[in-house]
C-alpha cells in the first residue's frame, strides 16, 4: 500500500510521514523536494501555484509511486494533493486500492501558529488562505486530526488504513 499524507502547509505531512515510514520500514518522499525551481520561486514570492504549474509535478509524483509499486514496495508520500483532480493524477495507472489518502486536518489557527514558528525554503505563510480555499476535502480519505503526540497520530492512521 502507498499512503499519501495530504493537507495544507503546516498540517504535519513531513513529520508524520517520516515517523510512519520508519514504523513501516518503507520509503518516504516529500513532494516539496520534487517542485521545479520556477514553482519554488513563485511560492516564495507569495504567489499560489495554478493547475498548470502543478501538472508536471503531480505527474512526476505519480511516476514515483508507480516505481514503488512496480518494485513491490510500500511507500509514504507527503503531498498537499489539495484538489480532487490532483488526486486523480496521483493515482493514475495504479491498481484500485493501492493508493490511500490520509488528510491531516487542523484548525486554521493552529496552522497559522505552526507556519509562523517554522522557516521553510519557499513556502510563504501568506499562502495558507489560498491553500485552504483550494482544498477540496476528499470523500474517500482517512481523516486524522494532527493535534496530539506524533506516535498517537501514527497509531490512528495505521488503525484506520489496515
Amino acid at each position: 500500500m502507498i499512503l499519501v499524507l495530504m493537507g495544507v502547509s503546516g498540517a504535519g505531512k513531513s513529520t508524520v510521514g517520516h515517523t510512519l515510514a520508519e514504523r513501516l520500514n518503507c520509503p518516504f518522499a516529500d513532494a516539496d523536494d520534487f517542485h521545479p525551481p520556477a514553482n519554488k520561486a513563485k511560492m516564495a514570492s507569495g504567489q499560489p501555484l495554478n493547475d498548470e504549474d502543478r501538472q508536471p509535478w503531480l505527474e512526476r509524483l505519480n511516476q514515483l509511486m508507480r516505481e514503488w509499486h512496480e518494485k513491490g514496495s510500500s511507500g509514504i508520500l507527503a503531498c498537499s494533493a489539495l484538489k480532487d483532480k490532483y488526486r486523480v493524477i496521483l493515482k493514475q495507472g495504479m491498481p484500485e486500492g493501492t493508493v490511500q489518502f490520509v488528510l491531516l486536518d487542523l484548525p486554521k489557527e493552529t496552522l497559522t501558529e505552526r507556519l509562523a514558528a517554522r522557516k521553510h525554503e519557499y513556502m510563504n505563510p501568506k499562502l495558507l488562505d489560498s491553500q485552504l480555499a483550494t482544498l477540496e476535502r476528499p470523500s474517500d480519505a482517512v481523516i486524522v486530526t494532527n493535534d496530539r503526540p506524533i506516535e498517537q497520530v501514527v497509531d490512528e492512521i495505521l488503525n484506520k488504513v489496515k
